[in-house]
Order: C-alpha cells, then structure tokens, then sequence
C-alpha cells in the first residue's frame, strides 16, 4: 500500500480537531488493511491463475547474501525494518507456505540488539536467499503524497474524504457467495435486509456517502483525491500550513481497476501524437487535458477508499507498521512472507536496487515476485514512484535452514 514524523502542530485549535476526527473514526467499522490499488500508474493486472503461494510456484536456492551488493545504509534500512516487523512475523500465520512463526525466532531476537554499522553482517549470519518460481520482477512504485486539504470546511475545498462508513460490513454466511479465500465479500444490507454490493466510486461522487460516512477532511482537488486513494495514505497540507496524515482505513469492496491500463488498451499512452506518458504524471496530465473524459475514466475504476487520521510517524502498511522510503515494499503475501526481507535487481530502474522489507500490499499486487515500491513524501518520491516500471530478478531472504526443512517436507 513516509519518511519522518506527523508534521508540526498548529496549535490547540488544530490539535482538537484532530482529537475529535481520531474519536470519530474509533467508533467507524473497520475492515482489514491492504492498499487497493498499485502505486504509481503502473499496470494494474488481476489475480493470476497462477500458483495459490510459493510452494506452488517451486522455490530455489538464491547465492549466498554475502555475495550480493548491499551498501552499508541499505543494510541498516533493512535491519530497522526488519526489527520492526518482528513482532508481527512472530505472531502472524504465513501465507506463503514458506516460514513458520519459530523460524523468525532467532533472527528476530538478534536484530533487537544488534548493531546498525554491523547490518550486513547480521543478514549475512542469519538469512539464506531463495527463488520463488523464475524469479522474474516486476515493479511499481507508490509514495506518500502531500495535497491541499482541511480538516475543517474551507471555500475551495469542496472534495470530501470519508472516514469508514457505518454500514459497510461484511456479508453473513449464506446471504452472500464467497470469496476465493473463504471470507464473505464486503457490501451493505438494503432496506430490506438483502445483501447488495456497496456504492462504486460514482454513487460515492454523486453523493450517496451523505449521512453515512463521516467527512474526516475537505480536498481541494477531486485528481489529487483520486491518486491519493492510489497511494493509500497521505498528508494534507491546510491554508495555513497545518498537516495531518491519513491513512487507509478500508475499501468499498469493489474491486480496482488501473486508469493507466484502460488508457493503454485505448492507445492513449505511447509516443506518438495526442498520447500521454504511461507515468502517473503523464496519466494525471491527460485527465486535466480532458476534464470530462478523465473525470468518466476516474469512475471506471469502481473501487473507493476511505481514510482514517493517523498520528505515528509514518503512514502504516498491511502489516500494521510505518513503511519507510526506499526501504518498505508491498508484496503478495501468498509468494513473500510479511516482514520479510527481499532483495531486488533491475537494469531498466537500478535506483530500485538493493534491499528492501516486505511491508505491505496491494490489490494489484498479486502474483510471485510482483513488487510496489515504497519511496517515501515529496517530489523527488513522486516522481519516481511514479515512474517506476521495473524488470528484474527477486530474491527473498529466508532463515537459515527455512530451505532444509522444506526440502525435508516434501
């Protein structure tokens, strides 16, 4: 689904605010965390027909860590993170079939006391790397934006940004079918008691949310909202200088198209004349080139999200810790285990290289060695998140013996 902490107060006032929309959002209904959609503009494919995780997809010795170019800072990035996730890698079921709670358990204990100018040594000690299927990477890129907003209704700032809405619950057994994973899909209950899909991001726009969400900001720019809702979390910067950063709270249910796809398909990206770059910036160039059509594409994509107030120091991923710029990465957790390090190689994007910590997810991030990259807030993150199309290899970081143990397994 960045870097440094909740931007500075702006007095009581603001801080009031801000108590009174946290309290607000407490009582909301909360759905489980993920990103909806890919970071950056990049494609946005759906679930595969592919393997179900990564012992299906086969998994393959990796060269020794100590054998791959990480820089000292990577390293140190990669151990913070790491160390952070520990608590959750420790508790939580992996999905992938590859790791158990206990294999963590030594690495884990480690890195708490670990030194940071002795990072490489400490993956080099306790992790071995493995291929999942061909190890062939993908990568897109996603940032923390910052865009005009106010936690209060100012003139010009006319977009609202829904906290949960009270009435968006997940279907109870046998009103609904099933999804692929067991769990019962995300909808509303009508006036009559059926189980209906939740309102799709045109309703939302056309004013259906009224009364059942609450409005935890105003935006001034209904684009800027949408990628905002891309990106899954951001900070709102106020006329007068105040920021709050928001995070995902949940999604509508429906499921996320790519705009960059559907432009591509129509031949409006390219290099010819009358296209637009395949970039996040060149998709949000032809949407204000095109205000009735871009705003007709931005509803395609059926999927909406909704918002909570965050106060940490970063926004948070699926894995329910801050990501860090150019150090977080959202994976599929059916292919790489949360919390788990990666180590990625690309010769079209070599600013992606280097060590990352699988943190987070994505609804278009789906698949074996699929990546979004988390590069932090500002322009320069935009920028190159927005940029981001990367091919290249995936190793993922196991503790040592993880291998053995699954060869013994079969």
């Amino acid at each position: 689904m960045g870097e440094g902490g909740l931007a500075r107060a702006a007095g009581a006032l603001r801080l009031g605010v801000i108590g009174a929309l946290a309290l607000l959002l407490a009582a909301c209904a909360v759905v489980p965390q993920g990103r909806p959609g890919a970071g950056g503009a990049g494609p946005a494919p759906g679930a595969p027909a592919g393997p179900a995780n990564a012992l299906a997809a086969g998994i393959r010795p990796g060269p020794a860590f100590a054998t791959l170019p990480v820089g000292a800072m990577d390293a140190r990035a990669a151990l913070s993170g790491f160390a952070e996730s520990c608590p959750k890698l420790l508790a939580r079921d992996d999905a992938s079939g590859l790791t158990r709670a206990a294999d963590w358990r030594r690495p884990c204990v480690a890195a708490a006391s670990w030194s940071p100018d002795l990072a490489n040594a400490f993956f080099a000690e306790f992790f071995e790397t493995a291929r999942v299927g061909d190890a062939a990477a993908f990568a897109t890129g996603y940032y923390e934006p910052e865009i005009a907003g106010s936690p209060v209704h100012l003139p010009g700032y006319d977009v609202p940004i829904y906290g949960m809405p009270a009435d968006l619950v997940r279907a109870r057994e046998g009103d609904a079918t099933p999804l692929a994973g067991g769990r019962m899909p995300l909808g509303r209950y009508d006036h009559d008691g059926v189980f209906v899909p939740y309102y799709d991001r045109g309703a939302i726009e056309d004013g259906a949310l009224e009364g059942r969400a609450p409005v935890i900001a105003w935006a001034h720019d209904p684009v800027e909202v949408f990628f905002l809702q891309v990106q899954g979390s951001g900070m709102l910067r106020a006329p007068d200088g105040s920021v709050v950063r928001i995070g995902y709270a949940g999604q509508n249910g429906l499921p996320y198209t790519g705009i960059g796809k559907l432009m591509r398909e129509r031949g409006l990206i390219g290099d010819g004349p009358g296209q637009y770059p395949g970039s996040m910036q060149g998709i949000m160039q032809y949407i204000r080139d095109n205000p009735e059509a871009g705003a007709a594409l931005m509803r395609e994509n059926r999927s909406f999200v909704f918002f909570r107030v965050l106060t940490g120091d970063g926004p948070l991923g699926a894995l329910g810790v801050p990501v860090r710029g150019h150090a977080s990465v959202a994976a599929d957790p059916r292919f790489v285990p949360l919390g788990a390090p990666v180590w990625l190689a690309f010769a079209d994007h070599p600013e992606a290289n280097g060590l990352w910590v699988a943190q987070d997810t994505g609804g278009a991030i789906k698949g074996a060695n699929r990546f979004d990259t988390f590069w932090g807030a500002g322009d320069r993150a935009r920028l190159t998140a927005g940029g981001m199309s990367g091919h290249g290899e995936a190793l993922v970081l196991l503790p040592k013996g993880t291998l053995a143990r699954l060869a013994g397994e079969r």
